[in-house]
């Protein structure tokens, strides 16, 4: 019986220092510290730099936004600044769908002198764009030979709107906040990333007031 008992006490002392030896390893290795205390070294949630999204509370502007390309490469509107930025929130099966012939004549005339029309793909209104991302660039293309920048589908109303259409709407967009109404609603932004018109659904593109707004817009360098 005592040979026994002794054997189990040599057994857990060396279990012990086994456990010991482990954990201070473990302690050596680079991270481990921030991964014992529940950081860990890996970041899901966030930008691709650690930091928390943007959110339309925190913004100070449309450009402050990153969002995905229609491609699925992440975009950060930020890139735009020192443009004017046409947002416009589009469709595929929409009776204002051929204002994409419209918004692609803005992007010729004037993308050299530095205007930027971004498109945004929205289902809101009558399900009117209820293709997949890869579907709606391939109609755009087409279509319409569209060579603006596509984004992919996004919520533009309601209380799923994507951060950036929450703040389009917002009272912090002054003016030019409200809900939107339907597709093909045009948001004219300056070089410093301001928001300066909203031109509702029906006016087309190349109506002489959003001509006249994006000449003006476009004359001031900044």
């Amino acid at each position: 019986m005592k040979r026994a008992i002794a054997t189990c006490v040599v057994a857990g002392l060396v279990m012990a220092a086994w456990a010991q030896n482990t954990d201070e390893a473990a302690q050596d290795k680079p991270g481990a510290a921030d991964a014992k205390a529940g950081g860990g070294t890996d970041s899901h949630d966030g930008e691709a730099s650690g930091g928390a999204a943007m959110t339309a509370e925190k913004a100070s502007g449309p450009l402050d936004f990153t969002m995905k390309r229609i491609d699925g490469q992440d975009a950060p509107l930020s890139k735009y600044k020192g443009k004017v930025v046409l947002l416009v929130n589009v469709a595929s099966e929409c009776g204002l769908t051929p204002q994409y012939e419209q918004l692609q004549g803005l992007h010729k005339k004037y993308a050299d002198k530095g205007l930027a029309v971004l498109g945004f793909p929205a289902n809101e209104f009558g399900s009117q764009e209820p293709g997949s991302n890869a579907e709606i660039k391939q109609f755009c293309t087409q279509r319409f030979g569209v060579e603006f920048d596509l984004f992919e589908k996004v919520v533009v109303k309601g209380a799923g709107a994507c951060e950036l259409y929450k703040w389009l709407t917002s009272k912090k967009n002054g003016d030019f906040a409200g809900e939107i109404r339907w597709n093909f609603t045009k948001f004219l932004v300056d070089r410093q990333g301001k928001v300066l018109k909203r031109f509702e659904p029906r006016t087309r593109p190349d109506a002489p007031e959003v001509v006249e707004a994006i000449e003006k817009a476009l004359a001031e360098q900044g």
